[in-house]
C-alpha cells in the first residue's frame, strides 16, 4: 500500500514551478543580506561569530570574503531557478547555506533552519527535468513526471513546521495576549497601522488567528472544499507577517509552497503552458533502491518529530533557560532582555578585572550575551581560550539578570560558577542555569521578539 502511495508517478509540474520560486527567493536572500547590511553588521564588522556550539571554528572569512561568498550563493541560486547544473547548484548552495547557519546565531531565524531544510531536499529532487537548461541541453533528462513522495515529503515537513509553531504558542503570555501586546509596542511608529497595532482588539485577534492558522493551514489546503479561502488566508497572513515583522523571504516562500497543494494540471495551466500533462499519472514503479529511500525518509522526519519536543525533557522552562529552543519551530514567542558582567580572576597574575565587553562585541553581540545563558557560556571560554594563549590560567565568573517577556529580572546563572570549569550539554539541563521562580505583570517595554 506505501509502495503504492509513495512511488506512484504525479504529474511534476508543482516541483518546476516551485524550483523557480524556490531558486529567485534564496538569490534575493542572499543579495538582499548584501545590500540591507546584514553581511556587515553580522559576519565582516564582528571580531568574531557566536557560531553554534561545537562549530566555534566555523567563523567568517576575512576581508570581503563574506560579500563574495554571499555573491556566490545568490548566484546558485540564479542558477537553481534556470535549471543549470542543477545538482551541483543546489548542492553546493545547501552546503555553503548550511555553514552561515551554523557560523552565527546572533541574527538566527527560524527559516533560516527551513532553508536548510528544503535546500538539502531539493538536493535528491528532480526538479531539473523540464523547464531548464539541463533539460533544454540534454533531453534524455527531460521527463514530466515524478514519485508522489517528492510532494508528499514537503507537505509532511510543512505540517510539521505549522504544528508545532501553533502547540507553542498555547502558553500563558501568548494566550492572554502579554506577548503580542510587548511584540507591538515597537510598532507603534509605523506609518497608518502604528496606532490600530496598539489596540487591545488586534492583540485578541492576532493572538486567536495565529493558533488557528498555523494548526488549520495544511488541512485546509489539502482539503480540496477549503483550499482557495486557505490560499487567500494564507496570502493575508503572511503579506501581513511581511509587512509588519519584515522576515525576510519567509511569508514569500511559504506562499511558494502552496503550489504543491493545488491540482497539477491547474499549476501548469497557469505557469507552464507549453508542458504537456504527465502520460504516465498514476503508473507506479518501485525503485530497486527503495529500502534505502524507506530508511531516509523515515530517520529524517523522526529526527523532526523529536526535535522540537526535546525541551520537555529538560529540567525547568524552555522560555527561561533557551534548552532545546533552536530547530523547534518557537516562532516569535518571546522577548529577552538582561544585563550582565563578567568578572575575570587570573590566577597566573593574581590580578581581578571587569571585562569591557565593548573591546570584544558589536551592539547585536551584547543584547545577545546579557540575555541567553549559551551565549554566556561560549563567551567565556572565549576569554579561557584568549587568556590561554598568553600562558595565564583564569576563572570567569558572571553577574547576569534577564526579563523574559516584560516580567521581573531575576538571576539566570549562579553568581559562584566558574564558567571555564563547566561544559555545555545540549540535551540536558546546565545545572549552573538557575531556575525560573519569580512570577508578575511585565515592568517595562523590552526588545522585539527574535523570529
Amino acid at each position: 500500500m506505501l509502495d503504492r502511495f509513495l512511488f506512484r508517478k504525479i504529474d511534476n509540474a508543482p516541483l518546476i514551478v516551485f524550483r523557480v520560486l524556490f531558486g529567485i527567493l534564496i538569490s534575493l536572500e542572499c543579495y538582499g543580506a548584501i545590500v540591507t547590511g546584514w553581511v556587515k553588521r553580522n559576519l565582516v564588522t564582528p571580531q568574531f561569530t557566536f557560531s553554534f556550539i561545537g562549530f566555534e571554528w566555523l567563523q567568517p572569512l576575512p576581508g570581503w570574503g563574506m560579500y563574495a561568498y554571499f555573491l556566490v550563493m545568490g548566484t546558485l541560486g540564479v542558477f537553481v531557478a534556470l535549471g543549470y547544473k542543477y545538482r551541483f547548484s543546489i548542492i553546493a548552495f545547501t552546503l555553503m547555506w548550511f555553514s552561515v547557519y551554523l557560523m552565527q546565531k546572533t541574527a538566527y531565524n527560524n527559516h533560516y533552519y527551513l532553508l536548510v531544510l528544503i535546500s538539502g531536499m531539493m538536493c535528491f529532487f528532480p526538479a531539473h527535468r523540464a523547464w531548464s537548461m539541463d533539460a533544454t541541453t540534454n533531453p534524455d533528462v527531460r521527463s514530466n513526471h515524478m514519485y508522489a513522495l517528492v510532494k508528499w515529503a514537503i507537505v509532511l515537513q510543512l505540517f510539521i513546521v505549522y504544528t508545532y509553531a501553533a502547540l507553542a504558542k498555547m502558553y500563558g503570555d501568548w494566550l492572554d495576549y502579554t506577548f503580542i501586546e510587548l511584540l507591538f509596542k515597537g510598532k507603534k511608529d509605523y506609518p497608518l497601522v502604528g496606532g490600530l497595532l496598539q489596540e487591545p482588539f488586534l492583540h485578541k485577534i492576532v493572538g486567536i488567528a495565529g493558533i488557528v492558522f498555523d494548526l488549520f493551514i495544511i488541512p485546509a489546503l489539502l482539503w480540496k472544499p477549503s483550499r482557495k479561502l486557505a490560499f487567500i488566508a494564507a496570502i493575508g497572513f503572511h503579506l501581513f507577517n511581511s509587512i509588519i515583522f519584515q522576515i525576510g523571504i519567509f511569508p514569500y516562500l511559504a506562499l511558494a509552497f502552496t503550489v504543491f497543494f493545488f491540482e497539477a494540471e491547474t499549476i501548469r495551466k497557469l505557469f507552464l503552458r507549453k508542458q504537456l500533462p504527465s502520460v504516465v499519472e498514476g503508473h507506479i514503479k518501485v525503485p530497486a533502491y527503495k529500502n534505502m529511500v524507506y530508511g531516509l525518509l523515515i530517520g529524517y522526519f523522526l529526527i523532526q518529530l523529536i526535535l522540537p519536543v526535546r525541551h520537555y525533557f529538560i529540567k525547568d522552562n524552555v522560555l527561561w533557560t533557551e534548552e532545546g529552543h533552536r530547530m523547534s519551530w518557537r516562532m516569535m514567542l518571546r522577548s529577552r532582555h538582561g544585563n550582565i558582567s563578567y568578572k575575570v580572576i587570573n590566577h597566573t597574575t593574581g590580578n581581578t578585572e571587569l571585562i569591557d565587553l565593548d573591546r570584544y562585541l558589536t551592539k547585536s553581540q551584547k543584547n545577545r550575551i546579557g540575555a541567553y545563558p549559551d551565549f554566556i557560556w561560549q563567551f567565556a571560554q572565549r576569554l579561557k581560550n584568549e587568556y590561554a594563549k598568553k600562558e595565564q590560567d583564569i576563572s570567569v565568573y558572571v553577574y547576569a539578570k534577564v526579563s523574559v517577556n516584560g516580567k521581573p529580572y531575576q538571576t539566570i546563572i549562579a553568581p559562584d560558577t566558574d564558567l571555564t570549569k563547566v561544559s555545555w550539554s545540549h540535551f540536558r539541563h546546565n545545572e549552573w542555569i538557575l531556575p525560573y521562580a519569580q512570577t508578575g505583570p511585565p515592568e517595562h517595554i523590552i526588545q522585539s521578539a527574535e523570529p
